[in-house]
């Protein structure tokens, strides 16, 4: 019997519950690429087995998240990882790589199954039970050329027209919040890697100074003992130092950037619901002035108020949502991270404290020795 709790954000029973791991290289003779198990367990109704093992690449998460975005315009769909990574970071197709982009997929997937409405989308369920041959054509029924040609003549002429301008007061502050938060929450993440970084070459250092304090140990026998207890307080600060880097690329920096990547989507997600508003006011422009087939345009302004009135539905609720799941993640990430600082100078601090007090007992044993005649 599969375990059932409480989704983020409401009383429902979880009724989805969406592993990804077991990454496997695949190399051919054009490509190299990584596929992810992903094993879904359930006990929908809709589902005809409780458990399903699929094998998918990063193309077909993309295919996913791009059919979400067709089906849901104004829903805020969570982010996927990059496919390029930046220089200097980390090698492509390393183990680090590589389970930080598991970790990440992981994180899309449930994310989508905690979703009210994305969680139910049919495409996500083909993702998640068919083989690979079956996802391969179910990917070839996409829309046709004309209907995608379609969509990107009604996305030029909206950017072309501007602003929109019966844009409701309240998605201009949305507009207005997301470019402060992406300001911020860009500047949070370089900061954050700037810190990392440090961290990371002040450690490099301290692993060198454990070593020459003992060496220096043997070759000065009056304070070898000092020196060798020297090397191992080095040694135990080292070690915490890397714990607490360990708490940074684990928790905060994959915290900061899924954010940034958010904002970007956010921002995506104001642009396209612009663009249903947009369609709906050339429409009211035309009707305005056409002194025939008035019938015909009132019909289709009919039909463009209700998409505008289901796009402002859905993101109105999904912006509320998002922002408790946003500040959520962001308290319990920077008290995760303020907790670990304060083990982290709490371990050093007595770590130090030890070795001057030992410091503290030899050296008056020392004084009383040369006080006796």
């Amino acid at each position: 019997m599969i375990n059932q709790y409480k989704f983020e954000d409401g009383p429902e029973l979880r009724d989805l519950f969406i592993t990804v791991d077991d990454p496997e290289s695949h190399i051919t003779a054009i490509e190299t690429f990584i596929t992810y198990r992903v094993v879904t367990k359930t006990t929908r109704g809709e589902f005809d087995s409780s458990e399903y093992e699929v094998r998918r690449r990063y193309q077909d998460f993309l295919w996913l998240k791009s059919k979400l975005e067709e089906a849901h315009p104004t829903l805020i769909i969570p982010p996927l990882p990059e496919k390029f990574i930046m220089r200097g970071m980390v090698e492509r197709f390393s183990d680090e790589f590589i389970e930080t982009r598991r970790k990440a997929l992981h994180k899309f997937l449930n994310r989508i199954a905690d979703h009210p409405t994305l969680t139910f989308n049919e495409d996500f369920k083909i993702f998640l039970i068919a083989q690979a041959w079956e996802l391969s054509s179910h990917k070839k029924q996409g829309p046709g050329l004309l209907s995608r040609m379609g969509q990107t003549v009604r996305a030029v002429a909206s950017s072309v027209r501007g602003a929109v301008k019966n844009r409701p007061e309240m998605f201009t502050e949305m507009n207005n919040y997301m470019e402060t938060f992406s300001q911020k929450i860009n500047l949070l993440d370089k900061i954050a890697h700037r810190i990392y970084k440090e961290e990371r070459d002040y450690c490099n250092e301290m692993k060198e100074y454990g070593p020459i304090h003992t060496l220096w140990s043997a070759s000065e026998e009056a304070i070898g003992d000092s020196l060798r207890g020297l090397a191992g307080c080095i040694e135990r600060c080292c070690r915490a130092t890397e714990r607490r880097m360990a708490g940074l690329s684990e928790h905060l920096l994959p915290m900061l950037h899924e954010y940034v990547l958010y904002s970007e989507i956010l921002m995506g997600v104001l642009k396209r619901r612009d663009q249903i508003q947009g369609e709906l006011d050339s429409r009211v422009d035309a009707l305005a002035n056409k002194k025939t087939e008035k019938d015909l345009f009132s019909e289709e302004i009919g039909k463009l108020e209700d998409k505008v009135e289901r796009a402002n539905n859905a993101l109105k609720a999904d912006w509320d949502r998002w922002k408790q799941n946003m500040q959520w993640d962001m308290r319990s990430t920077f008290t995760n991270v303020a907790e670990n600082n304060l083990r982290y100078y709490e371990e050093c601090l007595a770590t130090w404290e030890s070795f001057l007090a030992s410091q503290t007992v030899d050296l008056h044993v020392d004084e009383d020795s040369e006080d006796r005649p």
